[in-house]
């Protein structure tokens, strides 16, 4: 099967570095995908709170693109996408003056939803679809020395369970124990991350990311992954602004596609983890592969 890849705005900005590793990773397992042709913002999370029809429509179109392209399943690996293009679906699905009006305004672009498409999230598709025997057999450099508290945050798995718990997910962890990391028992595994507060009301926003960076070093982790590009950013970017108002509480944050990737032998360099704000180097010791 090949997968429509839905790569939203993050991941081509200040996200680069989950899709250089994710495209790296899909290439080494041989998982096929093709990029979304002529893919608009979803309107994220924002958008919606102001207007969840235009919203909805915003985010119905990549669907309906993805629909006329032939395929069955869009790829979304952006947590704030994947939550919006499903809730979208659900709109439509739940109601019937919504899926009126929605294919209504895709109607005056040729477009329109008529089919069940499925909106996938790479941890998804890796655990269930390609699976754990395989990507055990893929490992060419087990991950003994990392002990890593996955963190998942709010929007993969909340409100809509669709492949894991809500409360107490575990595709990361099992994904990770197959890389042959040591997974720490993480309670604050989807526990908000400040989100944007940290850009509106920074104290609370900073406050957030404080006690899970305080958390995965409490339980001895010795890196953060995460599958969400705007964690990525709060848990790795504020730590001068933390340190001043707290202590320091330094660690590496990582995207599960970066860990995948070095299991896999994959440079540092192609997984994008020199844009990382705390090196490795700063719990792991020297760089991975040096």
């Amino acid at each position: 099967m090949k997968y429509c890849y839905y790569p939203g705005c993050s991941v081509k900005g200040t996200g680069r570095a989950y899709e250089e590793s994710l495209l790296a990773v899909l290439n080494a397992l041989g998982i096929e995908y093709e990029e979304l042709e002529d893919w608009n913002c979803c309107g994220a999370t924002a958008y919606m709170a102001m207007d969840e029809i235009k919203s909805c429509v915003l985010a119905a179109r990549n669907i309906a693109l993805a629909e006329k392209a032939g395929y069955t399943e869009i790829m979304a690996p952006c947590s704030a996408c994947y939550l919006v293009l499903n809730k979208s679906l659900r709109y439509m699905e739940s109601s019937k003056p919504v899926a009126e009006t929605v294919n209504k305004a895709l109607a005056t672009a040729n477009l329109k939803i008529s089919k069940k498409i499925k909106v996938r999230h790479p941890l998804d598709i890796i655990l269930n679809d390609y699976g754990l025997d395989r990507l055990k057999k893929a490992v060419k450099r087990p991950l003994k020395e990392f002990k890593v508290a996955p963190y998942y945050g709010c929007q993969i798995i909340r409100p809509y369970s669709t492949f894991d718990d809500q409360y107490n997910p575990t595709s990361m962890d099992k994904i990770l124990t197959a890389l042959g990391a040591t997974v720490v028992e993480f309670p604050l595994k989807t526990r908000c991350c400040g989100s944007s507060l940290t850009g509106t009301l920074p104290e609370p926003g900073l406050l957030c990311a404080y006690i899970i960076l305080r958390e995965a070093l409490r339980r001895g982790a010795n890196v953060i992954s995460t599958g969400c590009s705007l964690c990525q950013f709060n848990l790795d970017g504020y730590h001068d602004k933390i340190e001043k108002k707290w202590e320091p509480v330094r660690i590496p944050t990582l995207y599960f596609t970066q860990l995948i990737g070095l299991a896999l032998g994959i440079d540092e360099q192609t997984l994008g983890i020199h844009r990382c704000i705390v090196p490795l180097s700063a719990t792991i010791g020297q760089p991975v592969n040096a």
